[in-house]
């Protein structure tokens, strides 16, 4: 049938078959209609726009006509493409059966031959057996002599004659590399070569040319262990062993660059190859240096001994390395850069070595001994930071001997040791300090002429000297050290300021028997321990490069304020010593002899020189301010006498001699002063001008002018209370009710703030609650 006629056929059984409609077709018939209805609508919504129905046929139409014609053109170059697409499956079809015919033709011509390949099969395989019989004819004589030369080979090892020992080796190892080769059968031959049984059989028979191998091995490292030793006396065995070496390299590269150019199984590997004997020489080397700085004074390692063992560890490193620059060197190919090898193999054995002993239980002077060895004497110029050691090898490049981490726990360690004994130290001198204070003679004085004892002395060295040992570290951890010094210090003083508390109670309690009568000596004697301590600490804490982040960071002002703290309590205890010896002198104040003879005073001004005297023992600035603080007290204490006694004058001139007694004793207590190199001022404030200001508000003959004086007395002490001048008003004992009242509201309303810098002594004088009033005494009243 042509394809005319086949076209035909199909034609029309198409036209036979009814036409599907699709429902996706009617569906998408029925949007359009619906949305043309909806565009029609919203157009043609009004009558007038019927007028314009012509325009929209018209651009519709030709629309639809564009539309019409571009499907027309996508449908006409489908089905072109389409027509190709028959054309090349059609010849494709044709081409495969052409294929498939000469397939089938191949197919006969192979079955055919097969018949022929089994003849060639077993012609191969009497040519493989014809190989093998030749070879071992060959080799007949050599197999003969293998016994006699391993038996020779065996002695020459024993005698140490290294080089022909291996070279009858070598010759052994060929014969049998020959001997399996040519019981293989030629290469390229797809025999069966060699069985297992034959290789099992030949390897029996040459079975002593392996035990040669370690026989030989065994010597040669041997000889590589004792290298340092053997290059001072006679290095021609460790020259041969060098040689051996390479030969076996060369051999090994041979075989392996052989396998990578002719891979198959018919290039096996020697037994025993690659023996990789180079690298093995380096492996003994590192043994043999680690033994042999393992040995070094191992057996004192621990204990005092440390530092000992390291700088035995550095001579027998620096003494190998001249031995290996200078002889092993010579006897090895440059390549090995033996020497270079050598360091490496150190500095690793160090590492372990060094963390081994880090690990152990250390005191302070083995850690010390640890860090400076690490951190100074390794990488010193007498060590590896020698020039022609550094050219070798950098040492930075293999790493630390420690870790950072483990050499901050060292410093940690360090640390905590040297603290325990700081800590031990510290009590000790604490303990002898107050054996002093009970000593029945004066403190030790200074070529300054002031009191001390050993406590700043001792604590003063010990801290020092802690921080210099450390500084040879590291500045970090002479910080780190520093600060836990004064971290100690601070827990001393605290100690140290309880320790005068209790002294202070000591004497108190037994002021009337066994008193001790050198208390205000060593008082004295503390305060210039103190500032010696706190001059100490500043310049400690100027040492100091950083605050490292750690326990003791955070008390770096401790120390300062517990030596404030300590200096203040034993100020006031030497206040109060001043003040129990002045009060029988103050209660006699106001009293008949008082008023007459003025002795009172005198002997109160002796008591004060006699203070002012030992006073001149303490150091300055202490000195002046106890002064000062000697006639504030005398002054403060003398007006609350004053206050608390509550005399009443009856008239003018038991006013007028009262004012002068008091004048007197203020001109008395200030001239005094001032033989004492004291000013008389005290935080702008003068302390013995308030006596006469007081004499002269007493002696005051107007009492409608006393709310001027008691002005500028407010002006000059403006914490005066109401409560003080009510007393004064008392103490005169004429002021009418109405003048009080005025003066009281005056204080009232006024009460003016206290200036900067002013020092309140007001404040210090509580007033007691009234009681009965009494006058001076005399004859008729007492």
């Amino acid at each position: 049938m042509s394809d005319g006629d086949k076209n035909g056929q199909d034609n029309h059984e198409d036209a036979l078959v009814p036409v599907e409609v699709w429902p996706e077709l009617e569906r998408a018939e029925c949007l359009a209609r619906g949305a043309a209805l909806k565009w029609a609508s919203g157009v043609f919504c009004r009558p007038e726009q019927l007028e314009k129905l012509g325009q929209y046929r018209k651009r519709e139409s030709q629309r639809t006509a564009s539309i019409h014609s571009r499907l027309k053109s996508v449908v006409q170059s489908y089905l072109e493409g389409v027509d190709w697409g028959l054309g090349q499956l059609r010849e494709a079809r044709a081409e495969l059966r052409e294929v498939s015919h000469d397939l089938h033709k191949a197919n006969l011509e192979s079955r055919k031959n097969s018949e022929k390949v089994t003849t060639l099969e077993t012609l191969q395989e009497i040519s493989v057996a014809h190989c093998q019989l030749l070879a071992a004819v060959s080799n007949l004589p050599r197999l003969y002599k293998v016994r006699s030369m391993v038996l020779e080979t065996e002695r020459l090892v024993e005698s140490r004659r290294l080089l022909e020992a291996h070279a009858r080796l070598m010759e052994l190892e060929r014969w049998q590399d020959e001997v399996l080769l040519q019981l293989q059968g030629p290469r390229g031959s797809s025999g069966t070569g060699l069985t297992s049984e034959d290789e099992e059989l030949v390897r029996n028979y040459f079975s002593g040319v392996g035990c040669l191998v370690d026989a030989l091995a065994k010597e040669l490292w041997a000889v590589v262990g004792s290298g340092l030793s053997l290059a001072c006396q006679n290095p021609t065995l460790f020259v041969s062993a060098v040689r051996i070496v390479e030969r076996e390299e060369a051999l090994d590269q041979m075989f392996l660059e052989e396998r990578r150019s002719t891979p198959g199984p018919n290039t096996p590997m020697p037994p025993g190859r690659p023996r990789c004997w180079r690298d093995r020489f380096f492996k003994v080397m590192e043994e043999a240096v680690s033994a042999r700085l393992r040995s070094v004074s191992y057996l004192h390692t621990r204990g005092p001994g440390l530092a000992s063992h390291l700088s035995a560890l550095q001579h027998c490193i620096m003494g190998d390395l001249s031995t290996v620059r200078h002889f092993l060197e010579q006897c090895v190919p440059s390549h090995y850069r033996l020497t270079r090898a050598y360091l490496r193999f150190c500095h690793q054995f160090l590492q372990n070595h060094l963390g081994l002993v880090s690990g152990w239980e250390l005191e302070g002077g083995e850690i010390f001994a640890v860090l400076n060895w690490v951190l100074h004497i390794y990488n010193s110029s007498e060590m590896m930071g020698e020039p022609a050691l550094v050219a070798e090898l950098d040492i930075e490049d293999l790493g630390p001997l420690i870790s950072q981490e483990g050499l901050e726990q060292l410093q940690n360690k360090y640390v905590q040791k040297v603290r325990k004994s700081v800590s031990e130290w510290m009590h000790k001198a604490l303990e002898v300090e107050l054996t002093d204070w009970q000593r029945d003679q004066e403190p030790d004085i200074d070529h300054e002429g002031c009191y001390h004892t050993s406590l700043p002395t001792i604590i003063t060295q010990m801290l020092e000297e802690n921080a210099r040992v450390a500084l040879m570290i590291s500045e970090a951890l002479r910080d780190q050290t520093i600060q836990m010094g004064l971290y100690e210090m601070e827990n001393l003083l605290s100690r140290f300021r309880d320790a005068i508390i209790e002294f202070g109670k000591e004497h108190h309690r037994d002021s009337t028997i066994n008193s001790n009568k050198f208390y205000l000596h060593y008082l004295l004697a503390c305060i210039n321990n103190c500032i010696i301590l706190k001059t100490s600490t500043e310049s400690l804490q100027q040492q100091l490069c950083s605050f490292p982040s750690n326990r003791y960071s955070r008390i770096s002002l401790g120390p300062l304020a517990g030596l404030d703290r300590a200096v203040k309590k034993a100020c006031r205890l030497v206040m109060d010593h001043l003040l129990f010896e002045l009060q029988p002198h103050l209660q006699e104040l106001l009293s008949r002899t008082w008023l007459d003879q003025g002795e009172v005073t005198l002997n109160m001004c002796g008591v004060l020189e006699r203070h002012c005297e030992l006073y001149n023992r303490v150091r300055q600035p202490c000195r002046q301010r106890l002064k000062e603080e000697c006639q504030w007290l005398t002054v403060v204490e003398y007006v609350r006498t004053l206050m608390q006694k509550r005399v009443v004058c009856k008239n003018n001139d038991e006013r007028n001699k009262l004012a002068q007694r008091m004048t007197q004793d203020a001109q008395q207590l200030r001239d005094h002063l001032q033989s004492m190199d004291i000013d008389g001022t005290v935080g702008e404030v003068n302390p013995t001008a308030l006596i006469t200001a007081l004499a002269d508000i007493i002696n005051l003959k107007d009492p409608n002018m006393l709310i001027l004086e008691i002005s500028e007395l407010l002006t000059k002490y403006p914490d005066i209370s109401e409560e003080h001048v009510s007393v004064l008003l008392d103490v005169r004992g004429d002021v009418p009710k109405e003048v009080r009242k005025s003066v009281l509201d005056f204080l009232e309303q006024s009460a003016p703030p206290l200036p900067q810098g002013y020092r309140p002594i007001f404040t210090e004088i509580l007033v007691p609650s009234s009681s009965i009033q009494f006058c001076l005494p005399t004859a008729k009243c007492t």
